[in-house]
């Protein structure tokens, strides 16, 4: 497994200013508790870096733009009062990290507090439920908290970058956040990608694998099979051939390249009576085929005819992608 990378881009950031705070009123059971901020940027990265500039720069990025700062105060919790955002995106959580991250809790206690927002009754997570999940496992009675009031569209746009940055969701999460940022914020790719500090070629081959059959998607989940595996699948239009061909990347252990051949000879059957005459030419434009690949960034044919005369056919799968190749071919002009 690759190791994770910690808080890219500037999401999180613009979604608060950081300003002179006031302590808020503490409730019976909480008490004020000190803040490190160098231990707090030490574990998970800082929620509150200075990001008044990063507010303006993302105005027109994000609908859900913080108008008013929200009210902030920071203190010591029951963890019994603390419950997970139902909106959360994540699902599953890597049960070995959290019983590594409990055992660091237990020597040396949470070193960043909790996002959260006050509900009355309860406190809902925004930002740190590995943290709260990791703290439940240590046997900790009181949690750090820091309480923002935001809307309930803020609070799921927090949540969706917040995992997003850190590249705590597998394939599939992921996939999900972004539809749901596209479909409920009305965020556009670009926007996204500028958000996270991804391509947006990388967001939209994300995207694209929602389009694979249920049964693969839980395959990747589930990491029986890669996200490149997965990309190269969706060449397939048939879901059940989708499947035959995950479940034989998965039993023979193909590689990325081994599917792609795979792939292409079940979209591509060879003709049935077709003489291979001048395969050195024909080497050439294949050639020159996985060029263009490589610089289009999706799958192109050469398609050759008599009088050295031809024409380019250039895959894309949907109006975002074809979009991308206008693009680049305009900034070759």
């Amino acid at each position: 497994m690759a190791v994770k990378k910690k808080g890219l881009g500037r999401g999180l950031d613009a979604l608060f200013p950081e300003k002179s705070v006031k302590p808020a009123e503490k409730k019976p059971e909480q008490k004020s508790v000190a803040t490190n901020e160098s231990l707090h940027q030490q574990e998970e990265g800082s929620l509150n870096a200075s990001a008044v500039k990063s507010a303006a720069e993302t105005k027109d990025t994000a609908q859900a733009a913080v108008v008013e700062e929200p009210k902030k105060s920071e203190m010591l919790v029951k963890i019994s009062k603390v419950e997970p955002n139902r909106t959360q995106p994540r699902k599953q959580f890597d049960e070995d990290a959290l019983l590594e991250l409990s055992e660091s809790i237990k020597q040396f206690g949470i070193l960043q507090p909790l996002l959260v927002s006050d509900k009355g009754d309860y406190y809902e997570i925004i930002a740190g439920e590995r943290r709260w999940r990791a703290a439940k496992l240590a046997g900790v009675k009181e949690v750090p908290v820091i309480i923002k009031e935001f809307n309930d569209q803020q609070v799921v746009e927090i949540s969706l970058i917040e995992n997003i940055q850190r590249e705590d969701l597998n394939p599939i999460e992921e996939a999900m956040a972004y539809k749901r940022l596209i479909n409920e914020f009305k965020l556009k790719q670009d926007n996204i990608a500028e958000r996270v500090s991804k391509s947006r070629t990388a967001v939209t081959n994300s995207l694209r694998l929602l389009k694979l059959d249920e049964r693969v998607q839980q395959m990747l989940i589930d990491e029986m099979i890669s996200a490149g595996h997965a990309r190269a699948i969706l060449a397939i239009t048939d879901k059940d051939k989708q499947t035959s061909v995950a479940m034989k990347i998965f039993d023979e252990k193909l590689s990325v390249r081994e599917t792609e051949k795979l792939v292409k000879h079940i979209v591509e059957p060879p003709k049935k009576t077709q003489k291979t005459v001048n395969t050195a030419e024909d080497a050439i434009y294949e050639s020159l085929e996985e060029k263009m690949k490589g610089i289009v960034g999706t799958r192109v044919f050469i398609h050759r005819k008599k009088n050295n005369k031809g024409k380019i056919e250039i895959e894309y799968y949907s109006r975002d992608e074809l979009e991308r190749i206008i693009e680049l071919f305009e900034s070759i002009r």
